[in-house]
């Protein structure tokens, strides 16, 4: 049997680990997303939140998106309740979150009879 020498390289391997600061950056990335609640209860929580402070009841989440600044959600609220159910008022709420799902703000963007409404941006 012949001894070949063997040939040794300079270059790195790709198991090395990350340096102790990388770890530590992309570890409090990673605990900062695992933090953050899911859509499921950021709705919940946007829910109660609107209820608090309207004193009105939310009926259903029409739009829900996530943003730069948080979240970004439209709520129907029931503002009065008549008979026959049809002519009852609801409104549509835009509220925004913050990353948390805290409420930051909010406005009614329309307000329409429920068995009558009316065409996106015909409303006030």
């Amino acid at each position: 049997m012949a001894n070949t020498p063997r040939k040794t390289t300079d270059s790195k391997t790709t198991d090395e680990k990350p340096s102790g600061s990388q770890e530590k950056a992309s570890s409090s990335v990673k605990d900062e997303k695992d933090s953050l609640p899911g859509p499921m209860a950021v709705l919940r929580n946007a829910r109660e939140q609107l209820a608090e402070l309207t004193g009105m009841t939310p009926e259903s989440v029409s739009s829900f998106e996530r943003t730069e600044d948080g979240w970004l959600l439209e709520i129907e609220v029931l503002e009065l309740s008549r008979v026959p159910d049809t002519m009852s008022l609801l409104a549509s709420y835009e509220v925004q979150l913050d990353p948390q799902g805290e409420l930051t703000g909010y406005r009614r963007l329309r307000r329409y009879e429920r068995g009558r409404s009316e065409p996106r941006g015909a409303g006030g």
